[in-house]
């Protein structure tokens, strides 16, 4: 403060702090809270941080191997009453943005639709036939 300043002010300046009696002193916690910082842009964050996320191009299989597969299958397809223990790779699409990753699951086979295109495991899980990658049966 300034000398002139505090010459304007010098009759109140030495005053004690005015206390309400009305009215109950704030909180400490909810007087900081005055000061936290504000987010004009709600939700800007959170679509920066899913920008930076990184997904992975489906990857396009060869003829062979695609041929492989669907021998797999076959095979598989025979031995469905034995609910086989298999382990694919596959392709989960990402639900936001366009990509996805590779995923690997374990499981008994239950059935093999050719119709709808997918295979179901014992556990309820689905998987659609054209996001496999491979098919390997576990060693025991």
């Amino acid at each position: 403060m300034t000398q002139k300043q505090q010459a304007q002010y010098e009759d109140i300046i030495h005053l004690p702090h005015p206390v309400s009696r009305r009215h109950p002193p704030m909180p400490l916690l909810n007087r900081a809270a005055q000061f936290s910082p504000f987010a004009a842009l709600t939700g800007h964050e959170d679509a920066i941080l899913e920008a930076e996320r990184l997904t992975e191009a489906f990857p396009e299989l060869g003829e062979d191997q695609k041929e492989l597969l669907d021998q797999k299958l076959a095979l598989l397809g025979e031995s469905l009453k034995e609910q086989p223990e298999i382990e694919v790779i596959y392709f989960r699409p990402d639900e936001k943005k366009e990509g996805g990753a590779c995923v690997s699951f374990r499981g008994r086979l239950k059935k093999i639709d050719a119709y709808s295109r997918k295979i179901y495991f014992t556990d309820g899980t689905a998987l659609a036939l054209d996001c496999l990658l491979s098919i390997q049966e576990p060693a025991l």
